[in-house]
């Protein structure tokens, strides 16, 4: 039977921890607070699982969930490959609102989806969701609204979308603050060189490139490299017409950076809708 607990009430929120952490051991759904808005969630490592939060939500396996983590030294559990400047953004922004897309430890059991050998990771700012992670290790979680509707600020508002789809419903007060517009965590992409977002949200390109100066913006391009122009200066006997010493016009071309609303990139993990 579907359940909400109050988690501003310090009893029901142990309650509803606990009555979650059972709920997500039994491979069913739940919603809880974080730190953008509301997700749903379950257990990352069951594919049945994953299918049932895929199913509530209307969402095919070609846009498989991020995975949501208690503690940055996870990252390293769950990735391989890391590089440098994922490592600096990690550093920088977590627990927050950036999501980062890496490759996948290949020896884990799970199945996200189609992620094509990727997942995305984040660990969240909110106290709630960490205390729930810290209960059941790493969880998917996308946002807790059907696709197409409106991402949920509250476990009220995801029940009217979500109904006895879920579990258990965590309601911690509006997210991010009452008011204001559901907003999503920022993803990156540090699969590709240069890094690039490829959904802007909660952190701004800005910031990021305080940390890492190459990541592209959504629609930026990569400049291709222009060969030396060779020194034009007429010697004695050269039979070059005048006009050749004319200033020469390079024309620069540009490789166009994807960028999607309802996926990262084909198979790659992301989120239309905020997480």
């Amino acid at each position: 039977m579907t359940t909400t607990y109050n988690c501003t009430s310090d009893d029901q929120r142990t309650e509803g921890l606990q009555h979650a952490q059972r709920a997500i051991s039994e491979k069913k759904c739940i919603v809880m607070p974080t730190d953008t808005v509301y997700g749903i969630a379950a257990d990352a490592f069951s594919p049945l699982a994953v299918t049932m939060l895929l199913a509530s939500k209307g969402r095919s396996r070609q846009m498989p969930p991020p995975v949501l983590i208690p503690r940055v030294n996870a990252l390293d559990g769950l990735a391989t490959d890391v590089p440098a400047d994922a490592r600096a953004l990690a550093q920088a922004f977590w627990p927050g609102g950036l999501t980062l897309i890496l490759h996948a430890q290949p020896s884990l059991d799970w199945d996200l989806g189609e992620t094509k050998g990727t997942v995305a990771l984040r660990m969240p700012d909110d106290q709630i969701a960490l205390e729930l992670l810290g209960l059941t290790g790493p969880l998917a979680v996308s946002s807790a609204n059907r696709t197409g509707q409106e991402a949920a600020q509250t476990a009220s508002e995801a029940r009217l979308q979500l109904a006895e789809s879920v579990e258990v419903y965590l309601e911690g007060g509006f997210r991010p603050v009452k008011g204001t517009a559901a907003l999503p965590s920022t993803i990156v992409d540090a699969t590709s060189t240069p890094f690039r977002v490829v959904r802007q949200g909660a952190i701004e390109l800005e910031r990021l490139r305080e940390i890492v100066p190459s990541i592209l913006g959504i629609g930026e391009t990569i400049p291709e490299e222009v060969p030396p122009v060779e020194d034009a200066t007429p010697t004695a006997g050269d039979a070059t017409p005048a006009a050749d010493d004319a200033p020469i016009e390079v024309t620069e071309t540009a490789a166009v950076v994807d960028s999607t609303q309802e996926s990262v990139k084909p198979g790659a993990p992301s989120e239309a809708k905020p997480e």
